[in-house]
């Protein structure tokens, strides 16, 4: 195969969290069991591409011989079209053009609006909402495809495109058609962007994720008429609240470069509407983003530009959420002491909020059971480095499910599967496996990509355990969802 040979698999294959988990462990009884059933590969189709004897994959399926040779593991890379930061292998010489060919296939047709200019055009933002909607709205499976295999913009190609939220929006000419729109009307559309970001924040996945896009081209259009002032910059609040939402949908579907689209827009659109609060909680989730995809640099980046824009208008909730995602940052640099710092800084302000309705609803989350849940969870991340912090991040999960139970939905779910990977950690196998379970029964009530994600992050934990019998259930809880 040459660099330009296109891969056999399609990449939704390789982003399943099943496949991920058999590939880092070099399960590849599992790899090729999985292949086979999602992939549509034949056993000989497989030893084909890697150099095999049919009857060697046969063996390895069949569990009767393991892969242990670093030449037959880049052979399986390089046959399959597997990067080789999911097997733990420097990236394969086929990587640099075949991701680069991916990442340049245009996702839709269609001119794309020119949103780099600054200062930014409101009226750019609107036309950028219709061309995303548009463009979502009638993606076929090979379009779906492409996307979910296009990654994140990171470094100064990400930061540089958000310049534009330190500076005041241009003027532009008014709208030739008039618009009617009144109050009435604005007051239903928030009504629903809230619900919909109510049901995101509880269930996550994508299944609405069609109807938060057709109210956003629904608002696109009307802000492309001539609305009255007052109406014109609730409107582009609301655009920015049913954007902030796709793009945690888009997330959460594994659409990662989809999801910066979303949030650009989220952003754009609290910036023309003049919610700098709301602007930072876009920056916030942009930066949360990237700690998942391990740019600790550019999320702190991304949390130190929402505290410059808005540092004059955000309550103490909102300033408590900030310095937890910057003490994240910290906890993913390494910098133990710049945790905790920020960590206290989140306790301090959190302290001085007041009622619920003296800040925006959507912050209301953030109370002492969401501090209690971050601050274990970043604690879980040294703990990964250093057993030591297993015990303490533990106290911080529990903390935070004695406070929200299971109608949390998608934070209960990942609570769950960090007390679980604290008790691997602190070795406490038998206890582990328990909160496996328990962990496994709390993501079946979520559709959320970021969960199952985790519980593959959580599945090697429980390999080489093969004498206990609570661990082999709990392995294969976890094998059973992954699958389905």
């Amino acid at each position: 195969m040459d660099a330009a040979t296109p891969g056999l698999l399609a990449p939704d294959v390789l982003d399943r969290a099943d496949v991920r988990a058999a590939l880092i462990e070099h399960d590849f009884a599992a790899v090729f069991t999985l292949i086979k059933k999602w992939g549509g590969l034949s056993q000989n189709r497989i030893a084909s591409a890697c150099q095999l004897t049919p009857g060697k994959v046969s063996t390895i399926i069949s569990g009767a011989q393991r892969v242990t040779s670093f030449d037959v593991v880049c052979r399986i890379a390089d046959g399959l079209r597997i990067p080789g930061g999911l097997l733990g292998l420097a990236p394969r010489p086929w990587e640099g053009a075949h991701t680069t060919a991916q990442q340049d296939q245009p996702e839709t047709s269609g001119a794309r609006p020119d949103t780099d200019e600054i200062p930014w055009r409101p009226d750019a933002t609107v036309d950028l909402a219709a061309h995303l909607t548009r463009s979502d709205l009638v993606m076929d499976r090979r379009a779906l495809t492409r996307a979910l295999a296009s990654a994140a913009v990171t470094g100064a190609g990400l930061l540089d495109s958000l310049e534009g939220w330190l500076v005041p929006a241009a003027t532009v000419p008014g709208q030739r058609r008039p618009g009617r729109l009144g109050m009435r009307e604005v007051e239903e559309l928030e009504t629903t962007a809230r619900a919909f970001r109510q049901w995101d924040h509880q269930y996550g996945g994508g299944l609405r994720r069609k109807a938060v896009l057709g109210q956003l081209a629904e608002v696109s259009g009307a802000l492309d008429d001539h609305q009255t002032p007052a109406v014109t910059e609730r409107l582009y609040r609301v655009m920015a609240q049913l954007a902030g939402t796709a793009a945690t949908m888009a997330w959460d579907s594994g659409l990662h470069r989809r999801a910066q689209d979303y949030y650009r827009l989220a952003l754009r659109a609290a910036h023309a509407g003049g919610d700098m609060v709301f602007g930072a909680n876009v920056l916030a989730g942009m930066a949360r983003q990237m700690l998942y995809r391990d740019r600790a640099d550019d999320a702190l980046q991304l949390i130190h530009l929402a505290q410059e824009g808005a540092r004059a208008a955000i309550g103490p909730r909102v300033r408590a959420m900030l310095h937890t995602r910057e003490a994240w940052a910290y906890a993913a640099q390494g910098r133990t002491a710049g945790f905790h710092r920020a960590t206290a800084k989140a306790a301090e302000a959190l302290s001085d909020a007041g009622a619920d309705g003296d800040e925006p609803y959507w912050i209301a989350y953030f109370d002492e059971a969401e501090l209690a849940g971050v601050t274990g969870g970043r604690l879980l991340d040294l703990a990964r480095t250093d057993p030591r912090h297993a015990a303490q991040a533990a106290d911080q999960i529990r903390a935070a499910l004695g406070s929200r139970g299971a109608e949390a939905g998608r934070s209960h779910a990942l609570d769950r599967i960090g007390l679980a990977e604290c008790q691997f950690l602190a070795g406490d196998v038998q206890g582990a496996a328990a909160e496996t379970v328990l962990a496994v029964h709390a993501a079946r009530g979520t559709q959320s990509g970021r969960v199952r994600a985790q519980l593959g992050q959580l599945y090697p934990y429980t390999v080489g355990h093969s004498t206990s019998r609570p661990v082999r259930e709990a392995r294969d809880s976890i094998r059973d969802l992954l699958s389905s």
